[in-house]
């Protein structure tokens, strides 16, 4: 069985030091896919922009500055209060978005909760598992019509 963990969340997209926008975000965490945290944001267009990044940069992240590339983040003071501020970069723009502290670290306390820092492999065996035995299953295409076993010649 596979948990997912989410949490709707208001972020500001800043476009300014003075401006930001509000976008509302859903941060979801599964279970089958243990080293990976997903953002969705919804940004007003038909399709989502959906960013998928590496738990443990998230984790870091709200304690220091962390992430290089595609993804960084990184912990700072925002209009007296705490936030993580997420910068991501794609061939598409860059965006800035600003979350708070307090909101990030509940969820990541749920989620660490849910599969403890160490133990994500053992989530993964089962995944893994299932996958090769899918993937090495003979086909329909490989079974022979008379006997119905694979056919080791491939003819």
């Amino acid at each position: 069985m596979h948990t997912v963990v989410e949490r709707e969340l208001e972020l500001k997209l800043v476009l300014s030091p003075e401006r930001s926008i509000p976008v509302p975000a859903r941060l979801a965490y599964h279970t089958a896919d243990p080293y990976a945290v997903h953002i969705t944001f919804h940004v007003g267009s038909e399709n989502p922009v959906r960013w998928t990044f590496a738990r443990e940069l998230l984790v870091e992240g709200v304690f220091r500055p962390c992430g290089d590339g595609d993804v960084r983040v990184w912990p700072t003071k925002s209009g007296g209060r705490s936030v993580v501020l997420m910068g991501l970069n794609s061939p598409e723009g860059d965006a800035l978005l600003e979350a708070s502290s307090s909101a990030v670290s509940a969820w990541l306390e749920r989620i660490l909760r849910v599969v403890p820092p160490g133990t994500e492999q053992e989530r993964l065996g089962p995944v893994i598992d299932k996958g090769l035995r899918q993937l090495l299953a003979p086909s329909r295409t490989d079974e022979s019509p008379e006997t119905g076993t694979a056919d080791a010649t491939g003819v």
